[in-house]
């Protein structure tokens, strides 16, 4: 067979390669939106703003996904039918930077270190074929299990409040800051017999915090999850694979009719607005956080790789060792992208990858015009002020579903790692799972180590990635291999 004539290289009738490319933008539409919505209110940015993150994340999806199909020249693009989204790998490490540098500062140090380690990537790309051995399934099986259940905290965070700010459990007494404000004011009265208030004095949070966890909250949160348990159960094809997308919407729905959500943005934003680079200024580049994010990006390549053999098994067509490296550099040069039209590092979406084997349609040019959807998408202001006007709430039943289906996916590659003959693997989980949940158990473990190395420590999933790699080299050495991989990718995306 030519290469002209192979079922990824056909060409459909439009109506249907539009039909089809809808399909997979409204799959993938549900993870793509998560991501700028996290870092968005990480770093405290305006409504407006966060919504405009959201905007250039659906413009910037699609025109790497258009560039990973189609291809760009014999250095990018694998030439497969593929959409690219945000990893979710990357997003402990950007909401550690976020919180430690909150507003447009901490956006610009984010976007430096994504340009800084896209470009990195671009360089590495062919050498990380060779790294294969290093990540058998026990290793990736481990990170991916990690990153699900880091991401489980922002999605318990969305339903019942954040830990601290307005939403906390706890908040100070208003009877106890009228007495401090009263008793701070007589003692700077001059002649005052009272000693001056010592510097930095404040009241403990102890009264319970209407604003955290209200029964409403709760109630709607459940309903979105049980929408997509439902859907997920008894619906058939294509709407069970859109199951989070519409609970997102039906809690969209009751959440307006509640009077929880409000579309005063949605109105006055524009019906079109072009994705300026550097929307937020000049990146700021910090060695560090580059690192941070070159370590991310090599956990993201080895994934890639398993979904790129994944989908070349799928689809037919052989995956060589040039193409390999074509689709590497396009995550390199999508993260790239993502810095400069201000979003976030890119990588292959499993889920894609999933819609590809049940539908059995394999052309690359239905992820191009998925790609081109999305572009028009990120074009609409209208969009973006919708998204960012959910409450969070209601994203809060869905990821519970989104996350932890992540790490479903880790503890399905794990279930084909052998723990019987091979003991060695429990501790390389183990030990790796528990490095993993420090950041989250004990945020300021690192609060007494030098400052400079926070970004690299402060993510479990890179804490677990080093983890899983060294022990698994420690136990077994180097013995991953491409069917190995190839096999673990093809166990996620099923």
């Amino acid at each position: 067979m030519s290469l002209a004539t192979q079922p990824v290289d056909e060409m459909l009738p439009a109506p249907r390669l539009f039909a089809l490319g809808l399909q997979h933008v409204l799959v993938m539409y549900a993870g793509a939106i998560a991501v700028p919505l996290i870092v968005g209110r990480a770093l405290q940015l305006e409504p407006e703003q966060v919504a405009f993150l959201i905007s250039a994340d659906l413009f910037t999806c699609g025109i790497v996904s258009i560039l990973q199909s189609l291809g760009a020249s014999q250095w990018f693009g694998i030439r497969l039918p593929v959409m690219m989204g945000v990893t979710f790998a990357a997003v402990g490490p950007m909401v550690s930077m976020a919180v430690a540098n909150p507003g447009v500062e901490g956006a610009r140090m984010i976007f430096g270190a994504i340009i800084g380690a896209g470009i990195i990537t671009i360089l590495i790309a062919p050498f990380i074929s060779r790294m294969l051995r290093f990540f058998p399934p026990v290793v990736t099986g481990t990170i991916i299990l990690v990153i699900g259940v880091t991401l489980m905290k922002i999605g318990i965070s969305w339903i019942f409040g954040l830990p601290v700010g307005p939403t906390a459990p706890r908040i100070v007494d208003p009877e106890h800051a009228a007495w401090l404000k009263a008793v701070t004011d007589a003692a700077g009265t001059g002649g005052a017999s009272l000693p001056a208030v010592p510097e930095g004095l404040a009241l403990a949070p102890k009264m319970p915090n209407p604003a955290y966890a209200p029964i409403s909250n709760i109630v709607l949160s459940l309903i979105v999850l049980a929408v997509v348990i439902v859907l997920a159960r008894y619906a058939k094809g294509f709407l069970a694979n859109i199951a989070v997308l519409t609970g997102i919407v039906v809690g969209g729905v009751l959440a307006a009719a509640m009077g929880m959500m409000h579309f005063d943005k949605v109105a006055s934003a524009g019906w079109f607005a072009p994705i300026m680079p550097f929307h937020f200024g000049a990146p700021i580049f910090d060695p560090v956080l580059i690192l941070t994010m070159v370590l991310v990006m090599i956990v993201v390549m080895i994934e890639s790789t398993g979904m790129f053999l994944a989908l070349g098994e799928m689809t037919g067509k052989k995956v060589t060792q040039p193409m390999l490296s074509a689709g590497l550099r396009m995550d390199g040069l999508g993260t790239v992208l993502g810095g400069i039209f201000n979003t976030f590092p890119y990588t292959s979406f499993s889920q894609n990858v999933g819609l590809v084997g049940v539908t059995g349609i394999k052309s690359r040019f239905v992820c191009v015009a998925g790609g081109m959807i999305l572009v028009v998408l990120g074009l609409i202001p209208k969009m973006g002020a919708l998204v960012e006007a959910l409450p969070t709430v209601v994203l809060g039943g869905a990821g519970i579903v989104m996350f932890g289906m992540v790490a479903a996916t880790g503890i399905r590659i794990l279930t084909g790692v052998d723990f019987k003959t091979s003991r060695n693997n429990l501790f390389i989980v183990a030990i790796s799972l528990g490095l993993g949940m420090i950041p989250v158990v004990a945020p300021d473990f690192h609060m007494w180590l030098p400052k400079v190395i926070g970004p690299l420590i402060d993510s479990g999933i890179l804490l677990a990635s080093i983890s899983a790699v060294l022990l698994n080299m420690l136990f077994n050495g180097a013995t991953g291999d491409e069917a190995a991989v190839r096999e673990a990718a093809m166990s996620a995306e099923s």
